[in-house]
């Protein structure tokens, strides 16, 4: 994809499906080195990959020493991208030239700015400053400390929390989407690549999609989790505009959290960011921040 060769000594290819092993070992060895905790699963990966829409082989790259992937590259669509470089690997200006892979991919694409998420201070966060990629927003990962709870909340009259089943799905979805996009500029997810990603995502069980019905039995709000090892993750978190204030995430909290310590989690985290102004209603229930990381872009020119 870019005219400009790789690092001495190194080669590139596209990802494929079966390196998803090898890729998630770049990233937790880089979040290692760079927060201290491995925050990413190889289901995360494969969910991404598994989104019809997506065209791996079309959207990435591997940088290699040998047979061995020592960092990478992939345009996620629209403005996002994610990458990761072996911090041993560092130094050697493979992150310059990965974010200059990217750029060319995205601008081919038709993309005015493109970006990616990295741990505030980082290797990484000071790289792409020196590239002159700014900071668009903050956002936090925040976990709720072993054998802490959160307080529970009385749903309303009329309201009824329990898991989510096929014929909620694509409430779900239009629920989740709607609340998600009054903060985040991008097109709307489509129900296959959204599906991928929440009731596909490899190991998904049915206690991991909890909803809220309202009096009328539509869904009202839903929160999507999975246990992490011993923690409780909740990826997306979401309550329809004309419900909210009314207690619906914070028992979808509870349940989430309380569903991942039946199954041996020990202790529940989530991410927010700067953009959705909901940082204050997570520390209000006893969560903590643990790491801070920054979006950081440019524009194409």
């Amino acid at each position: 994809m870019s005219a400009i060769s790789p690092p001495s000594g190194l080669t590139t290819r596209p990802l494929t499906l079966a390196d998803a092993p090898a890729v998630f070992a770049v990233i937790a060895e880089q979040e290692r080195h760079d927060v201290g905790t491995v925050e990413v699963e190889e289901a995360d990966l494969l969910a991404d990959w598994g989104r019809p829409s997506y065209d791996l082989g079309a959207s990435s790259v591997a940088v290699l020493d040998g047979d061995r992937i020592v960092a990478y590259a992939e345009h996620l669509g629209e403005e996002r991208y994610d990458a990761a470089v072996v911090p041993s690997y560092r130094g050697r200006g493979i992150g310059t030239w990965l974010a200059g892979w990217v750029r060319q991919l995205a601008r081919a694409r038709g993309a005015a700015i493109v970006g990616m998420p990295v741990p505030q201070g980082s290797d990484g966060d000071q790289l792409l400053a020196a590239l002159g990629y700014e900071v668009r927003w903050t956002s936090w990962v925040l976990r709720l400390p072993e054998g802490a709870r959160i307080a529970e909340r009385r749903l309303p009259a009329g309201y009824a929390l329990r898991a989510a089943t096929p014929a909620d799905h694509e409430q779900v979805w239009t629920v989740t989407e709607d609340a998600f996009l009054e903060w985040s500029v991008r097109e709307r997810a489509a129900l296959a690549d959204f599906g991928a990603q929440v009731w596909g995502r490899p190991g998904s069980e049915p206690w991991q999609l909890q909803v809220v019905v309202g009096p009328d039995g539509d869904v009202v709000a839903a929160a999507h989790s999975w246990n992490a090892g011993t923690d409780t993750f909740v990826s997306k978190l979401a309550v329809a505009r004309a419900h909210r204030r009314r207690g619906l995430a914070q028992a979808l909290l509870v349940a989430a959290f309380t569903a991942g310590r039946e199954r041996g989690a020990t202790s529940s985290s989530l991410s927010t960011d700067s953009r959705t102004g909901a940082l204050g209603l997570y520390e209000n229930v006893g969560m903590r921040i643990e790491a801070t990381w920054v979006h950081r872009a440019v524009r194409l020119g």
